[in-house]
């Protein structure tokens, strides 16, 4: 996969806060509706590790310490529901509670935070690497088996 590079303009910044990831950007992707400036990628998270996502997913020419894509979740087993979250190098493992995510008062998504252990479970060593994990959810029809939006923060 080459190195994408968005088309920002100088001095551009790109700070969604949660409710603008899942309320614009992660609803109109499973919509599949246009965004208006398209500067999330698509990449496939389990094929990749964590410190290769940063020039995938560079946005302009600055610095940054947090880079936002699109990617599907990864069943473990075809006919199951848990998901797989392994790469090559190690695993993703949830850590803490999800996270509601409110426009106004209404819920529209959750967050799950996830750190990059190197290695196999259960022996895995703990990094750097964060990330939040998004879903849409609403508290009419439950939680769609949809695509996820995720970020690093913090790296």
């Amino acid at each position: 996969m080459d190195t994408m590079e968005s088309c920002v303009p100088p001095g551009f910044r790109f700070h969604p806060t949660d409710e603008e990831l899942v309320g614009y950007y992660l609803n109109k992707k499973v919509a599949s509706q246009k965004i208006d400036l398209d500067v999330i990628r698509d990449i496939d998270l389990y094929r990749i590790e964590p410190w290769d996502i940063q020039e995938r997913c560079r946005i302009g020419y600055e610095e940054q310490n947090e880079w936002y894509f699109f990617s599907h979740k990864d069943k473990k087993y075809p006919t199951g529901t848990r998901t797989n979250r392994a790469t090559m190098a190690g695993f993703w493992k949830a850590t803490g509670r999800d996270k509601a995510v409110y426009d106004k008062s209404r819920l529209i998504g959750m967050r799950k935070t996830l750190v990059f252990y190197k290695g196999r479970a259960p022996n895995g060593q703990k990094t750097d690497w964060i990330m939040h994990e998004y879903r849409l959810e609403s508290e009419e029809n439950g939680p769609p088996q949809a695509s996820n939006n995720s970020r690093f923060p913090n790296y």
